[in-house]
């Protein structure tokens, strides 16, 4: 699907949400504890923050997917979805895929053995990469489903989905960029002549 357009939106969506997320997860634990007696706040608040702080993590999340999964797309979407099956797919690939990550790094890998001060980069990059496959997983699900409701429509979306674009100033732009270039390749062929050999 090509894209265009709209560019602030997918950085405001990743800025808020990694801003948001770690800062959520953080906060927990001892330094919770220092920040709720520093604030005033008993111990009993600690311990619900660290409760609520998940439900938090996992709407912020949704709303980060869901955010992503309209926003990247260059087609005229008819609303905005707070869930998807895709949503809920790449979150649930997520969430197995970042257990079995865990799970390794703690007991099988040796990374900081292997590359020293830069294991946790290393480790940190391997996870990122796994978020990616989760969230491209959950979009293609959510294009094929909607690829399937265009067939069963009668559009005829065999090749692909049939959404008008929302932005088509960079799609034009590339078109005449490569009509630009076939003719300059035409025109470098015709000037130096039929070969012989």
């Amino acid at each position: 699907m090509l894209r265009g357009g709209d560019k602030w939106q997918p950085r405001i969506t990743v800025r808020a949400g990694t801003r948001t997320l770690p800062r959520t997860t953080v906060v927990s634990g001892p330094i919770a504890e220092t920040i709720g007696g520093a604030i005033g706040l008993g111990s009993v608040a600690v311990t619900i923050w660290n409760i609520a702080k998940w439900p938090l993590l996992l709407f912020f999340a949704l709303l980060m997917i869901a955010i992503l999964y309209y926003s990247t797309p260059n087609v005229k979407q008819s609303k905005f979805r707070w869930m998807s099956m895709g949503a809920l797919i790449a979150l649930i690939v997520l969430l197995i895929a970042s257990l079995g990550f865990y799970f390794y790094v703690a007991n099988f890998s040796s990374y900081n053995a292997t590359y020293g001060a830069i294991g946790g980069v290393i480790v940190s990059l391997l996870w990122l990469w796994l978020v990616n496959l989760s969230l491209l997983f959950g979009a293609e699900f959510d294009a094929e489903t909607e690829r399937g409701r265009e067939l069963q429509a009668g559009i005829a979306a065999e090749e692909t989905i049939q959404l008008p674009p929302r932005d088509n100033k960079q799609i034009e732009k590339k078109q005449e960029k490569e009509k630009e270039d076939i003719a300059h390749g035409r025109e470098l062929r015709e000037s130096h002549g039929p070969r012989r050999d």
